[in-house]
Parts: structure tokens; C-alpha cells; sequence
């Protein structure tokens, strides 16, 4: 970057310094700009015309730009990319400014870290993080966009393949470890430049099988984030606690230090609150069944073995019945992480069983589901300041529907869908503030005005009145020129360079009378004003100003109530999405005459008339054989006899 020569220039090559490794949205005016390297990047993975400024010097500066109010499209590109993207904005009113606008990065979005509405509402979009103590070693990861926090922690020489594993099932977005004793060797990481940095250590890689690449944006920190000293004190402060015990991490000080190091992180990348973080989950392998990446792959359970295969031949398509965003998120963890515990398994199997007794009921339940949005993004959104009114009142409109959850799940017979109903909060109150003070049909945008309700603010009702009347006003001093001027085609006239002022035409021009003070010379008229017309404009722009400025506090007190009660919203969401699972599996299961299986402690398992769920669902047209199968652990094992031209000869 050549020395800037404006203090412009200056003050974006200040803030591009604090964030070099990211691309500097720089906001001016109605346009993100992007300048040197940044707009050469930008351009080629946008697609958008590179340019530059300050031709007439000598001194060509690259620069490209796209619309604010489109800037999240491009933004979401770039992230998907694997880039990082500061957005620089303008923090004070540029009428008010004295000299330059002040401008300030608001955050920082990271592959890791992205929370909009772009997310494939199906996949968890992970930043995980490892941290180290002696011999143990800490895994975590934070779905920013959902709430979703979870640790672990491994001990012993096999710590790093259970981390490879973690990862790959995982399979996070970015990857935060400590910059000076990476827990991998080999190639170091370019994530201090502004390529994009999309694959692990070369000496976890080469572990990996060779059809399972773990790619994902590596962003080395500080080793002292991820000092106990630090990093658990951090987390105790996110949750309001003294103690991580009710999170089950006592003693688990890798664990936690790992969850330390993302709140860091977080915190310092966005801003708003992290409200709808309000817990860590602490998970051991003994309480779910253990599937590693290939074994998850090779029986096609959420993706096809070959690209571009249809995606009905995984199990996942098969038995997912779910309506809403949050449900399907859960299924996908449930078939990934197994439960083997016989009393969840059974608890699960009650909750079905009660909904296949009662189609009717269920598919009341499953009905007032439907239509649910993503309640946990769209909160995510709001505690991070980036929801629009749009997103608010899409929020309300989910919360309508609770009550007809409730009163249909209080139709079961079940203790699992009791507990649930109970968890399930209606949160009208959210609901009636929202309704009360945004607009049926709002903007996407504060800035178009027009978002918050009559009646909520006696000062904007009045400054709405005032500009509403305007007009009226305005053809009374056209219509009291033209009599006092005797020109008949005066007219009164705006925009948003000169305002406010009256034209006059050439051929009218020695009519004009001396008080009227020249504002601009066109080709075939002449652009006056007046000091009432003067007055009368300021009056105006302030109370548009003034609208705007209230609305957005306004909304930004509504922000913050809906953050307030992140925890029952959580709360809410999270029982939705099981509800939504068991409704699915009990239809499921209804329409292909499913039967209950029999669970116990012992090592035998008897299959009487087994159908594959995937290839009977694929031969529709062909009567699928059904296969009994018994094996236990002494008499009838598994004897595995291959050859050549032997695949694919039973399927069970």
C-alpha cells in the first residue's frame, strides 16, 4: 500500500491496519468500498468491475465497491470462500461531522462466526477450538448462530486421533489454537494473509483417509486466551456463574479452556451481546454410540458416497419428516451421535409410540410446527444486533403459532411430551410488544423510516405529522409566489443535493423578484430560494432526521427486551426442535408400519423381517424382501467372506 495522500486515505489505512488479515469493508456514503490488494481480491471472487481513484495524481488506487443494502449477499460469498470481512462503518452523522466522518469496524465476520440468514438451515455452522494443558487436551465448538456451545476433553496418547475424529465429525467452519505451540506440526498456516486459509495442519491431514479432508479457516491466537487463568473465569462470566460444575466441567479445566477461548473470540469479532449463549454442554463418548467419519460416509447416513448422487439414498432423506429448520438441525445430531443409554431410548420410543395412537393429534402438532421459522437464528441475530425489522416481526410471527403447540401436544398421553409441553413457553408478552410497536408490513431497512407503530412515541407521531403536512405546505407557497410573481408555471421544487427551492424559467426571468436569492443556473431556468423556504427546509431534513434517529432507538430498545429473554426463547426452540423429530419419526413410522423395537442391556440382537429403510423407499415399484437376522456374541457372529465379484449380493 503506497503512503495515503488524503486524510481519507489516512484514516482507512489506519483501520485496515488493526485488521490486516481481513478484507476492509470500508462504508461511504450508500456504498462498502474496498481498496488496494483488498479490491483486487474482492473483485475476482465477487465478480464485481474493479476500478480506481486518484487517476489524476499518478497514483492509481484499486478500489471496487458494492451497495450497503445489498452488502450481505457479498459478504456471505466471501465468507463461504473461507475469507474474513471487517465491516467499517460510519458511527456518526455526516451533516453533524466537522471534519471527517467518523468511521469504526462494528465487526468482524469470520467463516466461524457468520450468524445470517444464508446458512443452509440444516448444517450447524461450527468455530471450534483446541487448547492444551499438560497432558490434556480441550475440544470445543459454538454454532454462533443457533447458541449451540459443547465441550470435551481427552487425556493419553490417543488424544489426537479422538481430536481428528471430533473434527471430522464436526466438521467446524474455523479452527482456533494457540499461535506459538500449535497442537499440530507441519506447514504453517497462511491465515496471517488474505487468502483464505481452508485446510488443518499437514500432520493431522495426513491421518486422515484420503476421501476426507477436514477443511475449514485456521485462525491462530494468543497462547494466553487459552490460559486456564483467563479462559475459565471468561466462560464463568458468560453464564453469570461462579462454578462451571452445573455445566459439567469441573475438573475439565482443557475443556473449558477451549469454550474460554471462543468467548474471547467472539467477543471481540461482533458486536451486540452473546445473550443466546447461555450454556456449554460437556459430552463424553460412553454416552452415545461412536461413528467415525468413514463409517458415516460409507453408510451414506447424511451425504451420498459419490458426488452428485441423489441425495434420497441417505438415511437421513429417508426418515426426515420434520417442518421446521430446528428439527431437521437435531435429527442430523441424533443420527450422527446415537444414544445407547436403554432409558433415553425408551423415553424416545414412549414419546412416538403416544403420537402414532393419535394421527389426529399429531398431525394438529405437526401443523402448527409447520410455518415455525429458525427461532434460534433469528435470535442469534437479534443479541448480535444484525436483525432487521423484517426478522423481528418473522419472530412474532413463529411465536403466534406456540399456542396451538401447546394445546396439541396436551392431547399425548406421554411423560417425555408432558415435559416438553412444559418447556415449550408461549412468550406472548415477546409476542404483544413486538406486534405493538413494529409496522405490519415494515422495511428491510431502519434508514427508509416507516418501521415502528402510531402511537408507540407522541415525539415521532408529531414529527411524522410534521412531514406528512409538508407537502400541503409547500403548495401553498407555490400557489402564493405564483400570485405574487405573476408566473404561473413557478413551481416548488426538491432534491438531495440543493434542497428545497423555487424554479423559474429563462423566459420568466425579469419577474423574479429581487428578495429571491440565486441557488443554481441550468440551461433553460434558474433555481431560486427564499429565507422561509430556507427555514422551512431545515425544519424538515430535521424531522426526518429525527424520525429516523428515533426509530432506530426505538428498535434498538426492542433488540434488547427480545435479548433479555434469550434464555426462555432457547429454551423454547430447543424443545420445538425434539418435539418436531418425534413427531417426524411417528409419521414416519405410521405410513411404513414401523414396528416398536425391544431394547435391553444384553449383547443379542434379533431382527424379525428387517427392511432396509433406504432401498425400500428406493424400489418403490418392487417388493422389497424382508431378512431376518439374529446375531449374539457366542453362538451366531459375524463371519465377513470376500472375493472377487462378490459386492452387493444381500442387502439386510
Amino acid at each position: 500500500m503506497t503512503e495515503p495522500s488524503t486524510p481519507l486515505m489516512r484514516q482507512y489505512a489506519a483501520i485496515k491496519k488493526e485488521h490486516p488479515t481481513a478484507l476492509l469493508f470500508f462504508r461511504l456514503g450508500d456504498f462498502y468500498e474496498l481498496f488496494f490488494d483488498d479490491a483486487v481480491l474482492a473483485s475476482r471472487e465477487l465478480q464485481i468491475t474493479l476500478t480506481s481513484r486518484n487517476k489524476e495524481k499518478g497514483i492509481a488506487v484499486p478500489m471496487c465497491g458494492v451497495p450497503y443494502h445489498a452488502a450481505e449477499g457479498y459478504i456471505s460469498k466471501l465468507i463461504r470462500k473461507g475469507f474474513k470481512v471487517a465491516i467499517c462503518d460510519q458511527v456518526e452523522n455526516p451533516r453533524l461531522a466537522k471534519k471527517l466522518v467518523r468511521r469504526e469496524v462494528t465487526r468482524v465476520v469470520t467463516p466461524g462466526t457468520a450468524a445470517d440468514s444464508s446458512l443452509g438451515s440444516e448444517e450447524n455452522n461450527f468455530l471450534a477450538s483446541i487448547a492444551r494443558l499438560e497432558d490434556r487436551v480441550g475440544f470445543a465448538a459454538l454454532d454462533l448462530s443457533t447458541g449451540e456451545f459443547r465441550a470435551t476433553e481427552f487425556r493419553g496418547p490417543d488424544a489426537l486421533r479422538r481430536i481428528e475424529e471430533e473434527l471430522q465429525q464436526l466438521r467446524p467452519k474455523e479452527l482456533l489454537y494457540g499461535s506459538s505451540a500449535p497442537l499440530f506440526d507441519g506447514e504453517p498456516s497462511n491465515s496471517a494473509g488474505l487468502e483464505p486459509s481452508t485446510s488443518v495442519r499437514a500432520d493431522l491431514r495426513g491421518r486422515l483417509a484420503p476421501h476426507e479432508p477436514i477443511r475449514c479457516a485456521e485462525t491462530p491466537l494468543d497462547d494466553w486466551i487459552f490460559a486456564a487463568d483467563y479462559a475459565i473465569p471468561l466462560l464463568e462470566n458468560q453464564f453469570g456463574v461462579l462454578s462451571l460444575e452445573g455445566f459439567g466441567l469441573a475438573g475439565k479445566p482443557a475443556a473449558a479452556s477451549a469454550g474460554g477461548a471462543i468467548v474471547h473470540y467472539v467477543r471481540s469479532t461482533q458486536r451486540g451481546t452473546l445473550d443466546h449463549v447461555d450454556r456449554i454442554g460437556f459430552y463424553e463418548r460412553q454416552n452415545c454410540l461412536v461413528l467415525d467419519a468413514v463409517t458415516v460416509r460409507n453408510l451414506e447416513l447424511i451425504e451420498p458416497l459419490f458426488a452428485g448422487s441423489d441425495e434420497g439414498v441417505t438415511l437421513f432423506r429417508s426418515i426426515d419428516a420434520t417442518v421446521t429448520p430446528m428439527g431437521k438441525r437435531l435429527l442430523r445430531s441424533w443420527m450422527l451421535r446415537p444414544a445407547i443409554e436403554v432409558e433415553e431410548i425408551n423415553s424416545r420410543l414412549n414419546a412416538v409410540e403416544a403420537q402414532t395412537k393419535d394421527t389426529v393429534a399429531r398431525e394438529e402438532l405437526r401443523r402448527a410446527l409447520d410455518g415455525i421459522l429458525d427461532l434460534e437464528r433469528l435470535l442469534s441475530r437479534v443479541t448480535l444486533e444484525t436483525a432487521n425489522p423484517r426478522d423481528v416481526l418473522a419472530l412474532a410471527g413463529s411465536l403466534a403459532r406456540l399456542p396451538n403447540v401447546r394445546a396439541a401436544l396436551s392431547r399425548f398421553n406421554s411423560q417425555r411430551l408432558k415435559q416438553l409441553h412444559g418447556n415449550v413457553d408461549e412468550l406472548s408478552d415477546l409476542r404483544e410488544r413486538i406486534d405493538k410497536t413494529i409496522v405490519p408490513e415494515p422495511p428491510i431497512s431502519l434508514s427508509d423510516g416507516g418501521v415502528i407503530q402510531t402511537g408507540v412515541n407522541r415525539e415521532l407521531d408529531e414529527l411524522r405529522d410534521l412531514s406528512r403536512n409538508s407537502k400541503q405546505y409547500l403548495a401553498q407557497i407555490e400557489q402564493r409566489e405564483r400570485q405574487r410573481t405573476g408566473i404561473t408555471s413557478l413551481k416548488v421544487k426538491f432534491n438531495s443535493i440543493f434542497g428545497y427551492y423555487l424554479e423559474i424559467s429563462k423566459a420568466n426571468l425579469h419577474l423574479a423578484p429581487p428578495d429571491y436569492e440565486r441557488k443554481q443556473t441550468l440551461v433553460n431556468a434558474e433555481r431560486f430560494t427564499t429565507p422561509e423556504l430556507k427555514e422551512y427546509e431545515a425544519k424538515i431534513l430535521d424531522a426526518q432526521e429525527k424520525i429516523v434517529e428515533i426509530e432506530r432507538r426505538l428498535f434498538a430498545e426492542l433488540r434488547s427486551v427480545i435479548a433479555g429473554e434469550a434464555r426462555r426463547m432457547r429454551q423454547t426452540a430447543l424443545a420445538l426442535a425434539e418435539v418436531d423429530v418425534l413427531a417426524s419419526f411417528a409419521r414416519i413410522g405410521s405410513l411404513r408400519n414401523y414396528c416398536r423395537p425391544t431394547f435391553d442391556d444384553s449383547a443379542d440382537l434379533e431382527i424379525i423381517g428387517g427392511r432396509h429403510p433406504v432401498i425400500e423407499q428406493q424400489n418403490m415399484n418392487d417388493r422389497f424382501v424382508p431378512n431376518d437376522l439374529y446375531l449374539n456374541p457366542t453362538t451366531h457372529t459375524v463371519l465377513v467372506l470376500t472375493g472377487p465379484n462378490m459386492g452387493g449380493k444381500s442387502t439386510y
